[in-house]
């Protein structure tokens, strides 16, 4: 399991990234300023680091500084979106920059992103009797291999990185196709129906009453 330090002092944004890390199955840790998570960091290592930049103590760029000899990948999230302060961050040697506000399943994108890049991606997925190999791409139930298409696939990997949350039809459709969604969301209730029933998660992928749909499992 990836360990994720999040860097964050402001608590409700903390908890929100934490929950939703923990739910696509991260391991993670919180500092609400530099010198706690410096402490932490002396402690044991971390796979990905999200660090904000305006911190209590020691600042994320200060704090960059002192990860940097570390090799441990850091992703900036903050509320400084001016040009300078990105490319500021970027050539200090962050991997990513994300300006608040942000959406959850792009955070948890770019993640997954940094961390395939530095070949620390979760390799194996599991959920009831389902295992998927991220790296193969192959999804088995019961241990007999189940043939998905691409889309199928993207969306039940979308869905056991966010098991729990409701997902809106609209951004479903932005994070596996890539696009705005226009018009009615048929394709998007197609796709998921087909998977579901390759995968027999009819009673676990649940349609959400005017949002869209939610994977259930118990904690």
């Amino acid at each position: 399991m990836n360990r994720i330090l999040i860097v964050e002092d402001e608590k409700p944004i903390s908890d929100l990234i934490r929950m939703s890390l923990t739910n696509a199955g991260y391991h993670c840790a919180c500092a609400g300023d530099g010198e706690a998570a410096a402490d932490l960091l002396e402690k044991g290592a971390f796979d990905l680091v999200l660090l904000d930049i305006m911190l209590p103590k020691v600042d994320g760029y200060e704090l960059l500084a002192y990860i940097k000899p570390l090799e441990m990948p850091v992703i900036f999230l903050t509320a400084k979106g001016a040009v300078d302060d990105k490319v500021r961050g970027l050539r200090m040697g962050a991997e990513d920059y994300i300006t608040k506000p942000f959406e959850i399943m792009e955070l948890l994108a770019r993640v997954e992103t940094v961390l395939r890049r530095y070949n620390k991606a979760q390799q194996t997925l599991s959920i009831y009797d389902i295992t998927v190999d991220t790296r193969s791409r192959i999804v088995k139930k019961d241990g007999a291999a189940v043939k998905l298409t691409v889309k199928e696939y993207d969306l039940l990997l979308l869905f056991l990185q966010n098991k729990n949350i409701a997902l809106f039809r609209d951004r479903i459709y932005e994070a596996v196709w890539g696009d705005t969604l226009i018009g009615d969301s048929r394709t998007v209730d197609l796709h998921i129906q087909r998977m579901r029933k390759k995968l027999g998660l009819e009673d676990k992928l649940v349609p959400v009453y005017k949002v869209g749909y939610r994977l259930e499992v118990d904690e």
